[in-house]
């Protein structure tokens, strides 16, 4: 079911979906403390206390553009350090296409940031070479975020990362490198949201007096809206990660924004004592 904000649309295309298998992210998540927080129960987390997240693409349609967001993981790639995000054969494209979305149709593909499950599908194996997933598009890519990753990426995983999915899209010329405040079109701009890395970037839409926030991961679960503190294993800066929760979540708490994560679905950001609790959409 598509989300709308204003004259924008917004539709989730899954590519996988996962339960509990997350401790390796959220080790404090432990499953008593999620137990505590009902309210997870049961469209985030299991009567268990075990998390429901997925990885999936975002399409943003704006009266005159067709975004995807994020591009997952993709088939074929190999060097990730999660050995079942290797060499995946997956109809995501097919699913996308079904949903409406056939990829010639993509005119922008906006990165919140370049870790592997959020650039995977920026390139598709085709003879041997990564080429672009969507022909027609230009990809936006921070411009901090880029440049760290250009110069950091030294352990086999990420380099791997950067070579397959990030750097064929500026070898083809269709890489914009933005700053992180930067806006996009009319209804869609950047908030710079660092600390999971170091150029992340959310995205605020606005449109007909509505907004609508893609987080990205600044918070991998609403689990971490109410343990701010509970920063992710794959946050570059954990401490600043917490920071920025606390600064973005405030911001847009009690509001009636739409609230969609990187890795689970739509809601709105309530007050809850110290922190905040989020309240899902159907």
């Amino acid at each position: 079911m598509p989300w709308k904000v204003g004259r924008v649309k917004i539709t989730k295309v899954v590519e996988l979906e996962t339960v509990g298998s997350t401790r390796f992210i959220l080790p404090l998540a432990g499953n008593a403390e999620i137990q505590n927080l009902r309210w997870l129960i049961p469209h985030f987390a299991t009567e268990e206390g075990r998390l429901k997240m997925s990885i999936h693409s975002l399409v943003v349609e704006t009266p005159s553009r067709r975004i995807v967001v994020d591009t997952g993981l993709c088939n074929d790639k190999q060097g990730r350090n999660v050995p079942t995000w290797n060499k995946r054969t997956t109809p995501f494209l097919e699913t996308m296409a079904a949903a409406g979305f056939a990829p010639d149709s993509i005119d922008t593909v906006l990165c919140t940031h370049l870790h592997v499950d959020h650039v995977g599908w920026n390139t598709k194996l085709v003879d041997g070479r990564w080429v672009p997933t969507f022909a027609n598009a230009r990809y936006a890519f921070g411009k901090t975020e880029y440049e760290h990753w250009l110069e950091h990426s030294t352990e086999p995983d990420k380099r791997a990362v950067f070579e397959d999915s990030v750097q064929p899209i500026v070898d083809a010329g269709k890489a914009d490198l933005i700053p992180s405040d930067h806006r996009l079109c009319e209804e869609i701009s950047m908030i710079p949201t660092p600390g999971h890395s170091p150029g992340h970037m959310s995205i605020l839409i606005q449109s007909d007096g509505e907004q609508g926030l893609l987080t990205g991961d600044v918070a991998h679960h609403p689990c971490q809206m109410a343990h701010l503190d509970w920063s992710s294993t794959a946050d570059s800066d954990q401490r600043q990660s917490a920071t920025t929760r606390a600064t973005l979540f405030s911001r847009f708490a009690d509001t009636p924004t739409l609230v969609i994560g990187g890795h689970f679905s739509a809601g709105h950001i309530r007050r809850d004592g110290d922190a905040f609790r989020f309240v899902a959409l159907g």
